[in-house]
C-alpha cells in the first residue's frame, strides 16, 4: 500500500496537479489536520472563489445592456454550450445516415418516423402551451396597464389645462406692458422662461408615465420564456428529423446508387440492341451516367463546421506552428549556447523580430504561402493532404499553413531564449570531462549538452506553445482560416443574443483547451527535471 501511495504521489508531482496530494495522503490517515488545512486551501477556497464569480456574474449580467441585448448568465451559457454540442451530435448523425443501406437503413428510418411523429404531437402541444402563455401575460399586462394609461390620460388632461391656463395669463400680461416698460417685459421674459421650464417638467413626468408602461409591455414572463423556448426545441428536432429522413430515403446515397445503376441498365439494354447514330447517342448517356456513379460513390454529406470540428482543426494548427517553431528555436538555441559568436550573430535579429505582432506576420505569411500555392484545388501538397486518412477531413488550404506559419513565428522566441541559457548554464566539469574522453561534438551534443539543457529547454517549449495558442486564435479570426477564432468572428458578426452567449462559451473552451496544454508540457517538463523544482502553481 505504501508502495502504491508514493507512486501515486509521484503521479500527481509530475503531473503538476498538486492539489490532490492532500486528498491522498488524508486517505492514508498521514496527518489529518495538516491534510485538512491543505484541502480548505487549495481546494475548497478556490471552489468557493469561483462559485461567488458565478454569482456576481448571474447578478451583473442583466444589468449590462448590449445592440445584442443582456449579456448571457451562466446558464445562458451553459444552454448554448448544450446547443453548439447538439448542433454537432445532430449534423453527425445526418453525415451518417446519407451513408447507411440496406437494413440498417430500414431499420433506422423506421425508428426515425416513429420519432417524428411523437416530435409532431409534442409540437401541438408546445405551441398551445405558447398561446395560452401569451394569453396569460396579455391578461397581466392590461391589468397591469389599466391604471398606468387612466393617470397617463388624467395627467395628460391636467397638463393641457395647467398649459393653457398658464399661455392665457401669459397672454394678458403681454397686453398690458406698455411701450418702453423695460422692467415690465423682464418681468413677463422671466414669466415665459418659468413657463417653458414647467412645460419640460411636465413633459418630463409623462415621459416617465409613457416609461412605466414600456416597462410592463417589455416585462419578461418566465412561463411564456420557457414555453417559447421548448416550442423552438421541439421545432427544430422536428427540422432534424426531416432532414434526417431524407437522407435516409430520397437522398440516401446507396439509394440514389440504386436508381442511376437501374437507369444504366435500361440504357445498356437499348444500347445492346441499338446501331448507327444511336449508338453514340446511347454511349454518351452511359458514360454519363457511370460518371454519376462514381461520383455518388465516393461523395459523403456536406457537413457544415461545427464548433468541435473547428476546435480539432485549431489544436492540429497550433501543433503545427508549434512543431515548426521548435524545429528552428532548438537547433539554433543549441549553436546561441554553445558558440558566443553565433549568439552575438543572432541577437540583432531575436531583439528585432521578437516584439513584431501575428497581425503583422499573418498577411505576409498570407502573400507568401499565396505566392507557392497559387491553386489550392491543383496543388501538389493540398491534394495530398486531402487524401491522407486522418487528416483530409482538415481541408488543410493556404489560410491554414499561413496561421501555423504565424504561430511559429511568434512562439519560437521563448524556446531559442531558454535553450540557448540551458546550454549556456552547462557546469564547465561535463565539458572538461568530455574533452578528457575525447567526445565528438556530436557525441557531447547528444551525452551532455542537450540533456543537461532539457529542463530549462523545456521550460521555453512549454510558454511557446501557449503563447502559439493565444496567437493562433487572432490569425485564425483575420486569415478566416476554420477554427476557434473564426467561429467568433462569425458570431460577433451575426450579433443576436444567441451567438452572443456561444462567445461567451468560446472564452471557456480556449482557457479549458490552454490548461490541457500546459499541464501537458509540465508533465514532459517535470519529467525531464531532475533538481525537483516545481514547474508550475
Amino acid at each position: 500500500m505504501e508502495r502504491f501511495k508514493y507512486g501515486l504521489l509521484r503521479v500527481i508531482n509530475v503531473s503538476g496537479l498538486t492539489f490532490l496530494e492532500p486528498i491522498v495522503r488524508l486517505c492514508y490517515r498521514e496527518e489529518p489536520k495538516l491534510q485538512l488545512q491543505k484541502i480548505g486551501r487549495f481546494i475548497v477556497i478556490p471552489v468557493l472563489t469561483f462559485a461567488i464569480f458565478l454569482g456576481l456574474w448571474s447578478v451583473l449580467a442583466p444589468i449590462l445592456k448590449t445592440k445584442s441585448g443582456e449579456v448571457p448568465t451562466p446558464a445562458v451559457v451553459l444552454d448554448a454550450a448544450q446547443g453548439i454540442y447538439q448542433f454537432h451530435t445532430r449534423e453527425t448523425d445526418k453525415q451518417k445516415a446519407y451513408t447507411l443501406e440496406g437494413a440498417e437503413r430500414e431499420a433506422v428510418l423506421a425508428s426515425v418516423e416513429a420519432e417524428l411523429l411523437k416530435v409532431r404531437d409534442n409540437k401541438v402541444i408546445a405551441g398551445d402551451n405558447v398561446s395560452a402563455a401569451e394569453q396569460v401575460k396579455a391578461a397581466e399586462q392590461k391589468s397591469l396597464l389599466a391604471p398606468v394609461e387612466q393617470n397617463l390620460e388624467i395627467r395628460q388632461a391636467e397638463i393641457a389645462e395647467a398649459r393653457r391656463v398658464r399661455e392665457a395669463a401669459l397672454q394678458i400680461k403681454a397686453e398690458k406692458i406698455q411701450a418702453g416698460d423695460l422692467s415690465a417685459r423682464n418681468e413677463f421674459l422671466a414669466y415665459l422662461r418659468g413657463h417653458q421650464q414647467q412645460i419640460e417638467k411636465e413633459d418630463d413626468s409623462l415621459k416617465a408615465l409613457g416609461a412605466s408602461k414600456a416597462e410592463i409591455r417589455d416585462r419578461k414572463d418566465l412561463d411564456l420564456i420557457l414555453a417559447l423556448k421548448e416550442q423552438t426545441a421541439v421545432s427544430e428536432k422536428e427540422q432534424y428529423l426531416t432532414k434526417k429522413t431524407d437522407l435516409l430515403t430520397r437522398n440516401n446515397r446507396s439509394l440514389k446508387v440504386e436508381e442511376e445503376l437501374a437507369q444504366l441498365k435500361a440504357v445498356q439494354k437499348k444500347y445492346a440492341q441499338a446501331s448507327g447514330a444511336d449508338l453514340v447517342t446511347l454511349g454518351n448517356q452511359m458514360l454519363a451516367i457511370e460518371q454519376r456513379i462514381h461520383k455518388l460513390e465516393t461523395s459523403d454529406y456536406a457537413k457544415p463546421w461545427t464548433l468541435p470540428m473547428q476546435i480539432v482543426r485549431s489544436v492540429a494548427c497550433v501543433f503545427t506552428g508549434f512543431v515548426l517553431a521548435t524545429l528552428i528555436a532548438i537547433p539554433i538555441g543549441i549553436l546561441c549556447g554553445v558558440s558566443p559568436t553565433f549568439m552575438a550573430a543572432v541577437t540583432p535579429f531575436i531583439a528585432l523580430f521578437k516584439p513584431v505582432s501575428p497581425i503583422v506576420w499573418l498577411p505576409i505569411s498570407l502573400i507568401i504561402v499565396g505566392g507557392f500555392i497559387t491553386d489550392p484545388d491543383k496543388h501538389w501538397l493540398m491534394v495530398t493532404l486531402s487524401q491522407l486518412p486522418l487528416i483530409g477531413w482538415l481541408e488543410i488550404n493556404p489560410a491554414f499553413i499561413a496561421s501555423a506559419i504565424t504561430v511559429a513565428l511568434c512562439s519560437l522566441w521563448p524556446t531559442l531564449v531558454n535553450t540557448a541559457l540551458g546550454v549556456a548554464s552547462i557546469d564547465k566539469d561535463h565539458i572538461n570531462v568530455a574533452r578528457v574522453l575525447r567526445l565528438t561534438f556530436t557525441q557531447r551534443l547528444f551525452k551532455i549538452v542537450i540533456p543537461s539543457a532539457l529542463p530549462l529547454i523545456f521550460a521555453g517549449l512549454r510558454i511557446s506553445l501557449g503563447v502559439g495558442w493565444m496567437v493562433l486564435i487572432a490569425a485564425e479570426l483575420l486569415s478566416s482560416s476554420e477554427g476557434i477564432g473564426k467561429f467568433v468572428w462569425d458570431m460577433f458578426n451575426n450579433g443576436s443574443s444567441e451567438t452572443f452567449a456561444q462567445m461567451f462559451v468560446v472564452v471557456f473552451v480556449v482557457g479549458v483547451i490552454g490548461l490541457m496544454l500546459d499541464r501537458t508540457m509540465i508533465v514532459f517538463q517535470r519529467l525531464v527535471s531532475f533538481d525537483g523544482a516545481p514547474a508550475a502553481i
